[in-house]
């Protein structure tokens, strides 16, 4: 019976609640502004930091999580080295980042778990007398595992296909589409500059953003092409063959100070590395700093001191990112919550005002039998609505902020119920909370006072 006597008073009371409302529609929607821009920012950034980490997550996917990755500097980048060792240039030689590095890390440094040594040409690919440009690309087995790289239809490269260097491949995906449209690609053939490869395998699609691409130096794997490494160096490029010759031209034609011929140190102009990338996988995260340094130590060793590499650690460079964006993320949700706040206290003006001008109302509903607790619920009904009113307006703000923003900007954003479930409750105790005030004021009038007013 209690119970059915209060769910009638709080129907009243809101009923009564709405009316004001209505009576009040401006100043009601420009009490509620800042409710709703401050549920649709709580909504935005919750969005754009979901999106950060599930870009963030799948970026560390692309790259492995174990992994450093070692790329070469050309001669004309070399820009490391300190004023003595250019003084000292002419006088050293670097052969260069090439399969004797990738063999003497996996066999020297025990954390090492794989290597992926990488040759990439840049080439194009003919089947039935179509032509596209593709990036062939030399790997040996262990290139998917390192790289987290599925292969959906076929097989990895057998042991004999790599000793024997033979002419055969792996697609991407898009590669597939676009030369075999309406047939299965395994078994056929491409030839890939002057070279017929039979594909055994394609790998499975990838979707890869421009952004991972540009910051973490990762190619759209779905237009690559991969042939064993073995199969690179003999039947396309190799370029440590190239530079040895030239080495030994320049050597055997190089003259001393004194006029005679001798030998002369060759200083390798352009891309004279054998491979273009290589990727060391460590059996744990936390022997990644340890590992790079003893990589580093050994190759300037190898590379007679000249640092013609670049070691890098992805997943730091993610993490950093990450902490970068979540610093963001707080500031952004610190400055949605502070539209929140001002909003809340726009109600509890707005609510003190309409107290005193409904004084004598307030007077009138005391004489006639209301109670204080009549009167706390009926203004605790109207802030309530008005924030709520506010919350709804906001999510439907905050999830077209977050679809405008992912197509205007390219930054991706995730809208998730529980942020939007988050900002309604919010919304709601705001209006609890600053109504509370405003509510005991008008219940703690002296109703023969009240009356009176004018």
């Amino acid at each position: 019976m209690i119970d059915k006597i209060l769910f009638e008073k709080l129907i009243t009371n809101f009923s009564e609640a709405l009316r004001i409302i209505k009576t009040n529609k401006i100043r009601t929607f420009l009490t509620a502004l800042g409710i709703i821009f401050g549920v649709a920012a709580v909504i935005t950034m919750l969005a754009i930091g979901k999106g950060a980490e599930k870009e963030i997550l799948s970026q560390l996917e692309l790259v492995g999580v174990n992994n450093i990755v070692i790329n070469p500097i050309p001669d004309k980048k070399k820009n490391d080295e300190t004023e003595e060792d250019k003084n000292n240039e002419t006088n050293r030689f670097s052969k260069g980042l090439d399969i004797i590095d990738a063999n003497s890390i996996i066999e020297t440094i025990s954390t090492v778990k794989k290597i992926s040594p990488e040759i990439l040409l840049d080439t194009y690919v003919i089947n039935r007398g179509r032509q596209n440009e593709v990036k062939l690309i030399g790997i040996n087995p262990s290139f998917f595992e390192v790289n987290n790289v599925t292969i959906s239809k076929g097989t990895n490269f057998s042991e004999d296909q790599v000793i024997n260097a033979k002419p055969v491949c792996i697609i991407g995906k898009k590669i597939e589409n676009r030369l075999f449209t309406a047939t299965n690609a395994l078994g056929k053939y491409i030839k890939v500059k002057n070279v017929w490869l039979q594909v055994i395998g394609v790998i499975e699609e990838k979707i890869i953003s421009n952004k991972a691409q540009e910051n973490l130096g990762i190619r759209d794997i779905n237009l690559d092409v991969y042939i064993p490494l073995k199969t690179f160096l003999v039947r396309y490029k190799n370029r440590k063959v190239i530079v040895d010759k030239e080495s030994e031209s320049e050597n055997s034609n190089t003259r001393t100070s004194d006029g005679e011929s001798g030998p002369k140190e060759h200083v390798p102009r352009g891309n004279y590395h054998q491979i273009d990338k290589l990727t060391v996988q460590v059996n744990n995260s936390n022997e990644l700093m340890a590992t790079a340094n003893v990589i580093s130590r050994m190759l300037k060793r190898q590379h007679n001191g000249l640092l013609d590499f670049e070691i890098s650690i992805p997943i730091h460079l993610l993490k950093q990112q990450q902490k970068t964006k979540q610093i963001f993320n707080i500031v952004l949700s610190i400055i949605a919550g502070i539209s929140l706040l001002i909003g809340g206290i726009g109600i509890m003006n707005i609510m003190l005002a309409s107290v005193l001008e409904r004084t004598k109302e307030i007077g009138i509903i005391r004489a006639i039998g209301a109670t204080k607790q009549d009167v706390i619920l009926q203004f605790l009904a109207e802030s309530v609505l008005i924030s709520v009113g506010g919350g709804i307006i906001g999510i439907f703000v905050g999830i077209a902020s977050s679809y405008i923003i992912e197509f205007t900007t390219g930054i991706e954003t995730v809208l998730s119920l529980n942020s939007i479930f988050l900002s309604f409750i919010v919304a709601t105790f705001i209006g609890l909370v600053f109504g509370i005030i405003p509510a005991k004021t008008a219940a703690n009038k002296n109703p023969i006072d009240a009356i009176r007013h004018e």
